[in-house]
């Protein structure tokens, strides 16, 4: 075929009506005749979610955002003879007012570096063949040992892309020496229960707010994870691997289900892989989103069918005890995407990329108060500035930017004079953050970072599995307090607890989530300490937000009498008449904001105020 018509279907597309659109786009291609000149192909995620649905013609990198169903006809029409452009579904540059043809020319792409997600939103998921044919795997078999394979992954530099940032080489390392005898686990219990000597495992376990980066790789690219596994399960000796996705992911899963079907029929999993003396399989794991069983040892209890919690003093590292008691190598989705790159491009490919310390690029998902939200893909060492105002845009509104959080729900929220700060582990740590899973928050003017605290710790507080005592109550004791301030009833005292309290639960956790959890209070305390300040002394949310401390009300000189807000108001809470100046009343209005919001712009007579009546 003369073109492609790539349909971008991960989950956001998909839930807009992205499969309903690429039916629409083949039925006009019947319907014209063309079927030998253009073919429809769906793809995984192509990053630009706020422009979603999405449709690339290429060769030409023709981008077309907002599509809907209707405009099948007048997409293909264009790529007739004598076919003009869609102009009204062409993205428009919010700085420049241009419109722009081409994806390649879009800031939020042109400033990306795409190694993991080169082939998302280009190839079919769905079909191996457009994948390439595990060149990095043949490689592998073929020419190089197990511990050339470690090598290269060592002189990479990658770090564990999971959040810790451990070297993905020396654990590699580590797991081979146990299973290779060199150094034993010392295990009174471990009695073989399967021929396995070892095993391999994915953690897919995404589940923090705002990041979706994992998801959208299997989406986009299953077989570049599957590459991965098994190139990692040949360097280790082991002969079994796991997937642990969330059930919730429905899309992943089935996308991964048919990669793993499509790689057994080639022969790349199974037995006598690629006809050489190495067997390797890979098996799906269901899990039931506890955002807890991101953590390996939880997640590890959780394939054995046991509750998913952390080990309290495990006596041997996963990579020496893990997976009935066997030695496992378990990475993340985006630590084993970047394999079978460097087998195939080398070592010195990829440590070219990201600063000394932290190599290659990072996979992120931004959203929040930005411009444009979506999948990216960056080198490690690129500052916070530049993701927000070159690659996202900026903030919606002219409105000014006040913070973001990095990390997910227990990563730090950073405020604009740490806006240069680089995209990597050491970096983020320091400013008091992390890297976490790659999920980047931004938030406005219209933020409070009291309140977003507060939510932070409400996800990590519901999400904590109760084993240790300090994340237990620490979390909760937390929470409480922050309550209290968003609520009007803190003391001054309440900020000398939080960082006490903040403090044990660091110390005593005894695992990440605990020991990060304190993370959002902390710098929100650190950064924005007047906001508290604010809340407590002066019984005010400066950004209007908490409910407790503003109030609505109408300017008697503005209000027009267009009872507008009196028939919106859920709660009959307005009294007034067509000439009558209305009122609110303060006792039964719940602070819904639907007032201001249905108030004409032209009059502005409803306004909220900071405080308490």
């Amino acid at each position: 075929s003369d073109k492609e018509i790539l349909v971008c279907q991960g989950t956001g597309c998909v839930s807009a009506g992205a499969e309903e659109i690429h039916k629409a786009l083949e039925k006009e291609i019947v319907r014209l005749n063309q079927e030998k000149n253009l073919k429809v192909k769906r793809t995984g995620c192509h990053g630009f979610c706020q422009r979603g649905p999405l449709v690339v013609i290429e060769p030409d990198g023709i981008f077309y955002s907002h599509v809907r169903t209707d405009d099948a006809g007048d997409i293909i029409s264009s790529l007739l003879p004598g076919g003009n452009l869609v102009e009204r579904l062409l993205y428009l540059d919010p700085q420049s007012k241009k419109q722009i043809i081409h994806y390649r020319d879009i800031t939020f792409y042109n400033k990306q570096q795409r190694t993991i997600l080169k082939n998302c939103g280009h190839i079919d998921p769905e079909n191996i063949n457009d994948y390439g044919g595990y060149k990095a795997l043949r490689k592998v078999l073929q020419e190089m040992t197990p511990e050339q394979v470690i090598d290269e992954v060592k002189h990479s530099g990658l770090r564990g892309l999971g959040g810790a940032g451990f070297p993905t080489g020396r654990k590699w390392e580590a797991c081979r020496k146990v299973v290779s005898g060199e150094r034993l686990a010392v295990s009174e219990n471990r009695k073989p229960k399967t021929e396995n000597l070892a095993y391999v495992i994915c953690n897919a376990d995404e589940g923090g707010p705002g990041a979706f980066q994992g998801r959208s790789v299997l989406e986009g690219d299953p077989n570049l994870v599957l590459e991965g596994m098994i190139i990692a399960g040949y360097a280790i000796g082991a002969k079994k691997g796991y997937i642990y996705v969330r059930a919730e992911y429905p899309l992943a899963v089935k996308r991964l289900q048919i990669a793993i079907f499509q790689a057994r029929e080639k022969g790349f999993l199974g037995k006598n892989i690629l006809d050489k003396n190495f067997d390797f399989d890979i098996e799906i794991f269901q899990g039931a989103s506890a955002f807890v069983c991101g953590e390996s040892t939880a997640l590890v209890r959780s394939i054995e069918g046991k509750r998913g919690m952390p080990k309290a003093m495990p006596r041997l590292r996963t990579t020496e005890e893990g997976l009935w008691n066997k030695p496992t190598l378990l990475n993340n989705v985006k630590t084993f995407a970047n394999i079978p790159l460097i087998i195939t491009n080398g070592a010195e490919w990829f440590a070219q990329r990201g600063t000394d310390k932290s190599k290659g690029t990072a996979v992120l998902s931004l959203t929040g108060k930005v411009v444009n939200c979506g999948l990216i893909e960056v080198p490690m060492g690129i500052t916070l500035r530049e993701i927000i105002f070159e690659i996202g845009g900026g903030i919606p509104e002219d409105k000014k930017f006040k913070a973001v959080q990095t990390g997910g729900p227990s990563g730090g929220c950073l405020p604009s004079e740490l806006l240069d700060t680089p995209i990597d582990f050491d970096s983020l740590i320091a400013a008091g953050s992390i890297m976490g899973s790659g999920g980047i928050v931004v938030m406005d003017e219209n933020t409070c970072m009291v309140d977003a605290a507060r939510c932070s710790l409400d996800f990590i507080q519901k999400e904590s599995c109760g084993q240790c005592i300090p994340c237990r109550l620490g979390t909760k004791q937390m929470l409480y307090i922050l309550e209290e301030i968003t609520q009007g009833r803190g003391r001054i005292s309440d900020i000398e607890t939080l960082y006490k309290t903040a403090e044990g639960v660091q110390l005593g956790s005894l695992c990440a989530l605990g020991k990060t959890a304190p993370n959002p209070v902390l710098t929100t305390l650190k950064y924005f300490k007047d906001e508290y300040t604010a809340h407590i002394e002066d019984k005010k949310c400066p950004a209007k937000v908490c409910k407790a401390l503003i109030y609505y009300r109408v300017c008697d000189d503005k209000c027009k009498a267009c009872m507008l807000c009196l028939k919106a108001c859920p709660v009959e809470a307005i009294e007034g008449g067509k000439k009558e100046i209305h009122k609110i009343i303060q006792e039964k209005c719940i602070k819904c904001g639907i007032c201001l919001s249905v108030c004409p712009k032209k009059f502005s007579a409803i306004e909220c105020v900071a405080g308490k009546i």
